[in-house]
């Protein structure tokens, strides 16, 4: 087992194909063919499954995969330690994002990579708290935004901000953010939230409870988009921070009024293993992150309070 072969069954993997790979890495498809087959005779695994229209990674292929880009991650970091340090990176990372941060954040993020560190290959995740955390503890990804995570004692945490939910309606319903409504008054509501266990629906199931008051739930719906087409189409009204529905309330095509006794508010943090070594470009995605969620705050795109970490920051010359 060599560099050569873990870098191809990384770009193979990624690509599907070994012609595509091929093309990339500007070596003989052939040669390429061979250090798969020589690869899986070493280990004694199928690590892909052959078909007319490509290659797709098996089960223990996926296990050697995580192994492979771990190892590439860590010689990146060996050059790391003796380049400049204002030098470009090369490798790979893979972030995870909740939905309504994905949305916000994925652009800027893909330019700010294509700015500093344009060899560098950026994936991003986009799922819900729960899948995130599993996959980050797993390896599959290296640094997540997660909404309160319940085993943060495994992870090295970086607070990002403490994000207000706001009451969304459609056009014509009268909301205003000049006009805050009392929470206790979502009794009275045709509600369309997230369904039973969902990260959102857990805190206003929580504040509902404590308040005595019971939320009219006629549709749950996990899709923010369909929450939001949902609600322009007249069906009801939902809960969700302003940041992913900035365009819609400067359109005009939905409104938006702030909740009161008590603000549902929930905490946003930038997290990383505690069991490995975080690689430079996730530190780096980590600091771009932190900095534009800064930037929407102050421009009040996103609604909220920025949150102080509770430990070292993140470095800041990545």
């Amino acid at each position: 087992m060599d560099i050569s072969q873990l870098r191809t069954l990384i770009h193979v993997a990624e690509l599907g194909s070994l012609s595509k790979a091929s093309d990339r890495m500007h070596i003989a498809q052939p040669a390429l063919s061979r250090q798969i087959r020589l690869l899986e005779e070493e280990l004694s695994v199928r690590l892909f499954d052959r078909h007319g229209r490509g290659m797709i990674v098996t089960e223990q292929g996926q296990d050697v995969l995580r192994h492979a880009l771990r190892i590439m991650a860590e010689l990146e970091e060996i050059r790391a330690v003796v380049s400049d340090v204002d030098a470009p990176l090369r490798g790979h990372v893979s972030i995870g994002m909740p939905p309504t941060a994905s949305d916000i954040l994925s652009e800027p993020l893909v330019s700010a990579f294509k700015a500093r560190h344009p060899e560098a290959t950026l994936r991003i995740v986009s799922a819900y708290s729960g899948y995130l955390l599993d996959w980050l503890h797993r390896g599959e990804i290296d640094a997540a935004i997660l909404y309160d995570p319940k085993s943060a004692r495994t992870l090295r945490i970086h607070p990002l901000l403490e994000e207000t939910l706001f009451l969304i309606g459609p056009a014509d319903s009268g909301l205003s953010q000049d006009t805050p409504v009392s929470f206790s008054l979502l009794e009275g509501y045709r509600l369309l939230l997230p369904s039973v266990g969902h990260g959102l629906r857990i805190i206003l199931d929580r504040l509902a409870q404590e308040a005595s008051i019971t939320l009219n739930v006629k549709v749950e719906a996990d899709s923010y988009s369909t929450l939001k087409s949902l609600v322009r189409s007249g069906h009801g009204v939902t809960v969700l921070p302003l940041a992913p529905i900035h365009e819609e309330l400067r359109k005009g095509s939905l409104c938006a009024a702030p909740l009161v006794d008590p603000v549902p508010m929930r905490r946003l943090i930038m997290s990383y293993p505690t069991d490995r070594p975080v690689p430079r470009l996730a530190r780096f995605a980590g600091q771009i992150i932190a900095t534009t969620i800064e930037t929407l705050v102050e421009r009040g795109i996103w609604s909220g309070r920025i949150l102080i970490p509770e430990s070292a920051p993140i470095p800041k010359r990545l």
